[in-house]
């Protein structure tokens, strides 16, 4: 759901996700969240994000990587190095209009591979094949894991899994196939925390941000135009956030500048002084088809700004 306060964790590549973790994400990918996670582990403020804004599921997802076969409570942060969460739609049957979307946790690090395969053959845990796969498991937690290579795990609901490996091994697409959201991960994959969103995510999003505002004929009259967005942040030397949405014309971007400020307006006038102080650090603009939100502040103001609805809404 950060960049390094010291060297080690300063890796400017450490939270890309390997060609191995790309091909087991399904192609029609609705939000996908990559974390360093040894940068999260060592940054405060990047540890309050996390406690107060990112989702359930990572909560969940860390609980059961640790009923995974790892030894310890420890060994979650020995072992992962990042982590990644795929929202993505589930192949549908001919007619079928539901709307719902799976979950994918992809972990990658360091993994002790045969002493977890040890663990689960201590503990009488069975594998499932599907093809040459093995999925395990994952203690009570209804989730299962598949190791996809050595240092690179997915995990999930069963029907999620199996929706991986189906892509990684070619029987049905994978992200790699998606050029859209390949190119908006070409922005932000260098940074210690980021975000892709297809078109429903993005609008799904700005819905969240805009709020009352979001209800205008304006927003309604763009809000087919937005196209993608991606968003990521740094917590090296304070706390720095930036947000792009892509809508293809200046007139949908320009618009939505126009909605968001207001929004923002708003909010200045009705949150707490801590909310105000935050929200003055942000800047919002647009150029050429695409919005732009940037904002820089200090820790403290941070803690301010986490509780914010309208940054809230953008990071969720």
């Amino acid at each position: 759901m950060l960049a390094a306060l010291s060297g080690a964790a300063g890796c400017a590549f450490a939270a890309q996700l390997s060609t191995d973790a790309r091909t087991a994400i399904p192609r029609d990918v609705q939000q996908l969240v990559a974390i360093d996670y040894r940068v999260m582990q060592n940054s405060p403020a990047a540890m309050d994000l996390k406690a107060r804004v990112m989702p359930p599921e990572l909560r969940q997802f860390e609980d059961a990587l640790r009923k995974s076969g790892l030894n310890n409570k420890d060994d979650i942060e020995q072992y992962v190095d990042q982590l990644a969460f795929a929202l993505f739609r589930p192949k549908a049957s001919p007619g079928d209009t539901n709307d719902t979307v799976d979950t994918l946790g992809i972990a990658q690090g360091q993994f002790p591979t045969q002493d977890i395969l040890a663990n689960f053959k201590k503990g009488s845990v069975k594998a499932t094949l599907v093809r040459s796969n093995k999925i395990y498991p994952m203690g009570k937690t209804g989730m299962v894991l598949c190791f996809v290579d050595p240092s690179t795990m997915v995990f999930g609901g069963s029907d999620a899994v199996k929706a991986a490996l189906d892509s990684r091994d070619g029987n049905t697409e994978s992200l790699l196939t998606n050029a859209p959201m390949m190119d908006a991960m070409k922005s932000v994959d260098s940074e210690p925390l980021w975000s892709i969103l297809d078109q429903k995510g993005t609008q799904t999003m700005m819905g969240q941000i805009l709020g009352q505002a979001g209800s205008l004929t304006d927003f309604d009259t763009v809000k087919k135009r937005l196209l993608l967005s991606w968003y990521s942040m740094d917590f090296q030397h304070g706390v720095k956030f930036d947000l792009t949405l892509s809508t293809g014309d200046s007139f949908a971007a320009a618009t939505i500048s126009s909605l968001m400020n207001a929004a923002l307006v708003y909010r200045k006038m009705s949150g707490s002084d801590a909310e105000k102080q935050a929200l003055s650090a942000t800047d919002i603009s647009s150029e050429a088809g695409r919005l732009t939100v940037h904002f820089a502040t200090n820790e403290t103001e941070f803690a301010g700004l986490l509780k914010s609805p309208l940054f809230q809404g953008m990071v969720r």
